[in-house]
């Protein structure tokens, strides 16, 4: 089987830093890329951030200059550093992976991790 395993979620004040990490575990499976989305109250499910086995990334307009997301291949994780947080990042986060199993691609997701910024 493959489990995503997420960590890093909290609480943080306006302004304030987390980095979230996110491994893929199992056997038997490729990783196209991996990426971080995040689904606010009474919102639809958007990407913060998402990078490909070749290294590339891209990143939602709203979140670009303060987050970064890097990627450990031979671990098959990701993590998303996010500074200067603001009230609108508020959200639970998910990890998400494309993988390739036995020849097929499918998306797994992780349990989700809350990130909560308040002053």
């Amino acid at each position: 089987q493959v489990q995503l395993v997420e960590s890093g979620g909290g609480s943080v004040q306006p302004g304030g830093s987390l980095r979230l990490s996110c491994a893929a575990s199992g056997n038997r499976f490729r990783i196209n890329g991996m990426g971080w989305y995040r689904q606010a109250p009474g919102k639809q499910r958007e990407l913060v951030a998402a990078i490909t086995s070749d290294g590339r990334s891209n990143y939602s307009d709203s979140v670009k200059g303060r987050i970064t997301i890097s990627s450990d291949n031979a671990k098959n994780a990701i993590d998303l550093q996010m500074n200067n947080l603001k009230l609108e990042d508020t959200a639970v986060y998910y990890c998400n992976a494309r993988i390739t199993r036995f020849g097929l691609s499918s998306d797994y997701w992780g349990q989700g991790t809350q990130v909560t910024v308040s002053s």
